[in-house]
């Protein structure tokens, strides 16, 4: 089975995230003129992405994204670059227009249940450290990319074989944030 590709990041098993570890600096992949993030923090909720809106590097058929708090990523170079790749997506994805890569996106709607969470690429980034990939969120969504059904059972096990359990939604902590934060929102749940 481990001739499935699923991403370069984990393809080769996962690395373990370093304890205390404080952020660093995502850069896009044009030659020259880059775009770079500063990220002021540790990553959460790292996973490897089916959904057909997250970027992927060339070959891949996943993603692989995390979160940070939004007031810990700032844009530091060539923020002209940067282009919002659809406005009316509950993410907006700001992309380097020279390049494609995806720097981070963010939540607008405050009444969002991630609102306040920057989502970003690990990759991008020259150091070390970041959490590891713990889950596979949205991942019959790769058929909407192109990826034939009749593959989807092969790549449930690879997800499993290196270690990333594949959920057709979010993780279970992460839908019951999100139906934590509804049932505050209607008060049906006291906050």
């Amino acid at each position: 089975m481990s001739a499935v590709s699923i991403h370069p990041s984990v393809d080769k098993g996962i690395k373990p995230g370093t304890d205390n570890f404080a952020g660093g600096t995502l850069q896009c992949h044009c030659a020259a003129d880059k775009v770079e993030v500063k990220v002021g923090a540790q990553t959460a909720h790292n996973h490897a992405c089916g959904c057909s809106k997250c970027w992927k590097p060339e070959g891949a058929i996943f993603s692989v994204v995390a979160v940070v708090p939004r007031d810990k990523v700032s844009v530091t170079a060539h923020e002209e670059k940067l282009k919002i790749v659809d406005d009316k997506a509950a993410i907006q994805r700001h992309a380097c227009q020279g390049c494609g890569v995806h720097m981070y996106g963010r939540i607008e709607n405050k009444d969002h249940p991630f609102y306040g969470l920057d989502f970003i690429h690990t990759e991008l980034s020259p150091q070390t450290g970041w959490s590891a990939p713990g889950f596979a969120a949205f991942v019959s969504s790769i058929i909407e990319t192109g990826t034939p059904p009749a593959k989807m059972d092969g790549i449930r096990v690879r997800l499993r074989e290196i270690g990333l359990e594949p959920y057709d939604c979010l993780s279970p902590a992460l839908m019951d944030a999100i139906s934590t934060h509804v049932a505050k929102a209607k008060g049906t749940l006291a906050g």
